[in-house]
């Protein structure tokens, strides 16, 4: 068995049905969840979330949200002033511009504050099954313990690597699984390097 398909098993059986664990009802929640996302956890947004989207229930409400209210809600998850700033942006430009829906352009979705190609990724490919491989610091972390990329790649070579190896009908799942293994498992302290089955193939020193 090649290294990849070794991978492969090992992530498809620690992770078979892999999902975003952001929680999120509406596609623009998707985005501006992962917006939040950057620099903190999936679980700290987490607990941001449903107090912002039940205070301002539509884009139109959050766009004209004062920015002190947003900042004081969202503090918890850090650079709250600069991230309050991109949501109150983000949802008018949604409201006013694609009438309440999130387009499903990567492009596009990078022209708005705060959104940078991982977000358009993970953004896509959850809402519109667009295959794609967003690269955070876990996938990242992965990619290079388990050599599947080099050190001194960039976040953009670590994707198009990554793209190359794996399946394109497996790119979403790939890309969830090996957050969630650098997430739970390949942590970046103290990872659980006992009882992984690609210790072998592992170039953390």
């Amino acid at each position: 068995m090649n290294k990849v398909a070794e991978i492969e098993e090992y992530l498809d059986e620690l992770f078979p049905n892999p999902r975003c664990e952001l929680n999120y009802h509406k596609g623009y929640e998707l985005l501006l969840a992962v917006v939040m996302s950057a620099q903190t956890t999936d679980k700290r947004v987490n607990s941001v979330t449903p107090i912002l989207f039940d205070r301002y229930p539509t884009l139109e409400e959050l766009g004209n949200a004062s920015l002190s209210d947003l900042e004081q809600i969202i503090k918890p998850i850090g650079s709250f002033r600069k991230k309050a700033s991109f949501i109150k942006e983000i949802a008018r430009r949604l409201h006013e511009e694609f009438h309440d829906q999130v387009p499903n352009d990567s492009a596009v979705l990078q022209s708005f504050p705060g959104v940078g190609r991982k977000t358009a990724n993970v953004v896509l490919s959850n809402l519109y099954d667009v295959p794609a491989i967003a690269v955070d610091t876990h996938v990242e972390r992965v990619s290079k313990r388990l050599g599947l990329a080099k050190q001194e790649d960039t976040v953009l070579q670590v994707e198009e690597k990554l793209m190359r190896k794996y399946d394109k009908a497996n790119w979403s799942k790939r890309h969830h699984q090996m957050v969630l293994f650098g997430r739970y498992y390949c942590k970046a302290i103290k990872p659980e390097c006992e009882e992984c089955h690609l210790k072998n193939i592992c170039k953390k020193k």
